[in-house]
C-alpha cells in the first residue's frame, strides 16, 4: 500500500463539496497536475485566482498535513499508468461483459481506498483497537453487515466485540462504555443519523471513536477521534447492496484485523487454531 498517491482521487471526490475558492484550486490541480506540483502555495493561489490561504484551507479540507503532502500525493499519481474510470452495466449486456466490469470496478475501488488511507490514522486505530477492553462496531443497512463481519473476526481472536444492528441495543451497550473502549461508526455516506447519534453518545462517555466513511467531511467523521476513509467510488446506477463501497469497507476491516494479528502473531494463531478446532468438532455431531 502506498501512502504517496491518491491526491487526484481526493480532489475529484471532494470537488463538489468544497467552497468556491477551494473548488477553483482543486479544479486547477485536476486540469494542470504537472504544473501544480512545481508551484508554491502562493503561485497556485495566483494561478487559480484565489490565494495561498485558500490553498492551505483546501489541504485542511482534504484532511492532509499541508500543501507538501498534497503535492507528493499528486506527483505519485502522475507516475501511475492511466486507467479507465468506473463502468456501469447496460441493458441486456453479456455475462462476460458484466463480470469484467464488476471485477474492474471492485479492483479500482480497493486501489483508491488503499491510496487515501493515512498511515498515521491507521496506526492510531490499530493501537486503540489493540488496547481496548471492549470494541463496538455499529452500522445501519449494508454497513451493519460490515460491523458483523468485524465482530466475527475480533471474536475469533478472543477480543470482546459487539455489533448489534438494532440501534436500541447498540445505544444500551455504548451507554456503558468507558475511556479505553472503542466505538467504530461505519457509514459510507457519513450522514447516517443513527450512526451519528451512537458516535455522539460514545464521545460523551469518553470512549475512543473511529469512523469508517467515504472520503470527506461528514457528521460521523466530525465525531471521530480517528478517521478512516474508503474511496467514494463512482458507484454504478445499480448499487445493489452498495457493491463497490461494501468491498472497500470490508477491505479496511481486513487491514485492521491483519495488522492487529501481526502485532500479536503467536497469540492470534493460537486463538484461530482453537476456534477452528471448536468449529470442526461441532460439525462432527
Amino acid at each position: 500500500m502506498s501512502f504517496h498517491t491518491g491526491g487526484l482521487v481526493m480532489l475529484s471526490e471532494m470537488l463538489d463539496e468544497l467552497p468556491r475558492s477551494e473548488k477553483n484550486i482543486a479544479s486547477y490541480i485536476l486540469e494542470h497536475p504537472q504544473e501544480a506540483i512545481n508551484m508554491t502555495a502562493s503561485d497556485l493561489g495566483k494561478a487559480s485566482s484565489t490565494s495561498s490561504a485558500a490553498v492551505i484551507r483546501l489541504c485542511k479540507s482534504l484532511d492532509l498535513k499541508g500543501f507538501q503532502e498534497l503535492k507528493i500525493r499528486v506527483a505519485g499519481d502522475l507516475q501511475k499508468t492511466e486507467e479507465a474510470g468506473f463502468r456501469d452495466i447496460e441493458p441486456n449486456e453479456s455475462l462476460h461483459s458484466i463480470t469484467e466490469k464488476m471485477t474492474f470496478n471492485s479492483i479500482q475501488t480497493l486501489r483508491e481506498t488503499a491510496e487515501i488511507l493515512r498511515a498515521e490514522e491507521l496506526e492510531k486505530a490499530i493501537k486503540a483497537l489493540a488496547e481496548a477492553e471492549n470494541v463496538h462496531f455499529f452500522g445501519v443497512g449494508a454497513s451493519a453487515i460490515i460491523a458483523q463481519d468485524a465482530q466475527q473476526k475480533w471474536l475469533r481472536i478472543d477480543r470482546n466485540a459487539f455489533a448489534f444492528p438494532d440501534v436500541h441495543m447498540a445505544a444500551t451497550l455504548v451507554a456503558n462504555t468507558k475511556p479505553g473502549d472503542v466505538v467504530c461508526g461505519i457509514s459510507f455516506s457519513g450522514q447516517t443519523v443513527e450512526v451519528t447519534n451512537i458516535m455522539e453518545l460514545a464521545k460523551s462517555k469518553g470512549a475512543t471513536t473511529i469512523s469508517l466513511t467515504k472520503y470527506g467531511s461528514s457528521p460521523v467523521t466530525e465525531l471521530a477521534d480517528i478517521r478512516l476513509y474508503t474511496s467514494a467510488t463512482k458507484e454504478a446506477t445499480f448499487r445493489s447492496g452498495a457493491t463497490s463501497s461494501r468491498l472497500a469497507q470490508l477491505h479496511v476491516v481486513d487491514i485492521l484485523f491483519m495488522c492487529l494479528a501481526s502485532m500479536k502473531y503467536d497469540e492470534t494463531i493460537t486463538h484461530l487454531d482453537d476456534t477452528r478446532a471448536a468449529i470442526d468438532a461441532i460439525r462432527k455431531y
